[in-house]
């Protein structure tokens, strides 16, 4: 559960806080000052403070300080009076998250704390990759052991000790942000702050303000000095995401942060300095934008001077089998279930889909097909419906779905790209688990008419059974059936 820890001497500050809060997802921690608030910053663990500025025993820019020096990535959120805005400005300049005015907005204020905490899980929480010891089904894994992916993890371990622009390419929903924060954690800025907005999701017109931000009386609206992205993230990393959204006036600002390392705030004259590395990231063919002159040239050569680019999730079906262990793990603990296996039919739907939402739609899928399942195996019948018109359709127009001997061919592929001294024994495995079990299945289980379809004794069939690890009970199993991902309910018919 999240930590909010409040440090107010007003009582009645403390009193809206446990209110607003009390039948919430956060937990509130009280401190009365700001010797008591330091305290609770290093005992409770808070993931993000709310700080007034005007404390009995010290100074509210005093008390951000020791936090800060503590805890650098913890955000801090002032509350101020109208009168202190410049005190929070400065603090905002020194690394705090933002402030507010009094008396409290509920909606600001928790969109400001959900905004924090986000901020804060994006900067402590790893990006593990496959090889790293992680918790099985952790949220935050770059998943995938196909070349393509391969390449993305020498690329992040190439470039994120060098304080140079990276720009990723990919698809929607290939993991763009994973790569980006992976960059961040592993570079010399990892204590600095992380901060990331989408080019695509903010206005046009806000876009600027929040990148640069503004003076006092800047726009109608703009009553107080606003502190943007570029001088927040000072000493940490930006991440611009959907950079190819941007506007053409702000690609020229943002050209010039990237050539000099300084702006101005909107309405203002007062040339800011900043350090901060920037990470961009697209769906759309930038080269191709700047072609019609919708992208600037000379800002895509500054952004494109290291590129990582991610595959769609298309072209790396044999990760599949992966990616399935790893959401069946995660969402079968998040939602409670006790979803442990796939029937082959399903995982043969997975692997006929073409997933134009990559593998932010693979995790919707996995979680509504383990939602909707009765039992401990993922059946064609929990399958979303359009996963299951794909393998329909692709039969009806003539195109094969993913057979059992294409699923060989590409695990041979996949095994050539890493060190083995017995890939003939484990595709011979692979390929006689695959038929026994098919066959176990049209018979319903009979071992008799399996061996009599096989050609083989009854004894040979039920050492071959042990040796693979196929049973027979309520349903025919097997271990590591279609590269791990295996089970199937026994036909009655």
């Amino acid at each position: 559960m999240p930590v909010i820890l409040v440090i107010d001497d007003d009582p009645l500050v403390q009193h809206w806080f446990r209110r607003e809060f009390e039948h919430s997802e956060y937990s509130v921690v009280p401190a009365c000052n700001a010797l008591e608030g330091l305290d609770r910053a290093r005992t409770a663990s808070p993931d993000v403070v709310m700080l007034d500025l005007m404390l009995p025993d010290l100074s509210g820019l005093e008390t951000f300080q020791r936090i800060h020096e503590c805890d650098p990535k913890l955000p801090v959120i002032f509350i101020t009076a109208g009168g202190e805005s410049e005190t929070a400005i400065e603090a905002m300049k020194l690394g705090a998250l933002d402030y507010l005015f009094k008396p409290l907005n509920q909606r600001q204020v928790r969109q400001l704390i959900a905004r924090a905490i986000e901020i804060r899980r994006l900067m402590e929480t790893p990006v593990e990759f496959p090889s790293s010891p992680v918790e099985f089904g952790s949220p935050d894994v770059l998943v995938g052991r196909c070349a393509a992916m391969q390449e993305v993890y020498k690329a992040i371990g190439r470039v994120a000790s060098q304080d140079v622009t990276v720009l990723i390419q990919g698809e929607s929903g290939t993991g763009k942000e994973l790569v980006a924060r992976a960059i961040y954690q592993h570079s010399r800025r990892a204590k600095g702050p992380f901060l990331a907005i989408n080019c695509a999701a903010i206005p046009e017109a806000l876009l600027e303000s929040e990148l640069f931000g503004y003076e006092r009386g800047a726009f109608t609206g703009a009553e107080h000095r606003r502190i943007g992205k570029f001088e927040q993230s000072t000493g940490g990393t930006l991440f611009l995401d959907e950079i190819g959204d941007m506007s053409a006036q702000t690609q020229s600002k943002v050209l010039r942060v990237l050539q000099q390392q300084r702006f101005e705030r909107l309405g203002g004259s007062e040339t800011i300095e900043t350090d901060v590395r920037i990470i961009a990231a697209t769906n759309r063919d930038l080269e191709h934008l700047v072609g019609q002159g919708r992208f600037r040239s000379d800002l895509y050569y500054r952004l494109n001077v290291f590129a990582i680019s991610l595959s769609p999730l298309r072209d790396r079906l044999t990760d599949i089998p992966l990616l399935l262990q790893h959401y069946l793990g995660r969402f079968s603990r998040d939602l409670k279930k006790s979803v442990t296996a796939i029937s082959p039919e399903s995982l043969d739907m997975l692997l006929s889909y073409h997933w134009p939402g990559n593998i932010r739609e693979f995790q919707s899928v996995i979680k509504h097909a383990i939602l909707h399942a009765t039992g401990p195996v993922l059946l064609p019948h929990f399958m979303p419906d359009a996963i299951r018109g794909s393998r329909t359709r692709s039969t009806e127009d003539g195109a094969a779905p993913y057979s059992g001997l294409r699923a060989v061919e590409d695990y041979v592929q996949q095994q050539l790209q890493q060190p083995t001294e017995s890939l003939y024994t484990e595709v011979i495995n692979l390929v006689e688990r695959q038929l026994l079990t098919a066959v176990l299945r049209h018979t319903n289980g009979n071992r008799v008419q399996a061996a009599k379809i096989l050609g083989m004794t009854r004894s040979t069939l039920r050492s071959k059974m042990a040796a693979l690890g196929i049973n027979v009970g309520s349903s025919v199993t097997a271990e590591g059936e279609s590269h791990n991902a295996s089970a199937g309910e026994v036909r009655n018919g």
